[in-house]
């Protein structure tokens, strides 16, 4: 899926698109693997991701699960926050709020998370979710804590 959105951010310098190029592809599994999340692009201050649809996504109505949908909302925002930094950073969602749009049957997810403000430890983000034919499905707002590694003594 084409991006709308991706041309409003700068593109990554090498180092930071080597370290953040394999997300998601980790040696463990971790919860955005369970559901299939992939990291698709990644500029500074943005990602986008996509989550294919499979049945085990689905409540009992046939609908995708929200919790599903939320997930990758949370997710989509790590990389374009942790794309700023050299260092490696500890951060975790302190807020978050989602509106669903419309329902989803059947049909693959793309999540486009973008930082909107960054404080010094506080960062603000936005998300938009579409389903692959362009339907915007949900919104989320996102703040987000982050923290410097503590050091090896």
């Amino acid at each position: 899926m084409t991006s709308w959105r991706a041309d409003s951010f700068d593109l990554l310098p090498q180092s930071a698109m080597e370290r953040w190029s394999n997300f998601g592809k980790w040696d463990q599994t971790y919860f955005p693997n369970v559901l299939g999340i992939e990291l698709e692009e990644i500029r500074r201050d943005y990602a986008r991701m996509s989550m294919k649809w499979r049945p085990e996504l689905n409540q009992p109505q046939g609908l995708v699960h929200g919790g599903a949908v939320a997930t990758l909302i949370d997710t989509v925002v790590v990389p374009a926050i942790g794309s700023a930094y050299e260092d490696l950073r500890r951060f975790a969602t302190i807020e978050m709020s989602v509106r669903y749009l419309d329902t989803i049957r059947q049909e693959d997810l793309v999540a486009e998370g973008w930082v909107t403000k960054r404080g010094r430890r506080i960062v603000f983000c936005e998300v938009e979710v579409r389903t692959a034919s362009a339907v915007k499905v949900a919104v989320g707002e996102l703040i987000y804590i982050v923290n410097d590694l503590p050091s090896e003594s």
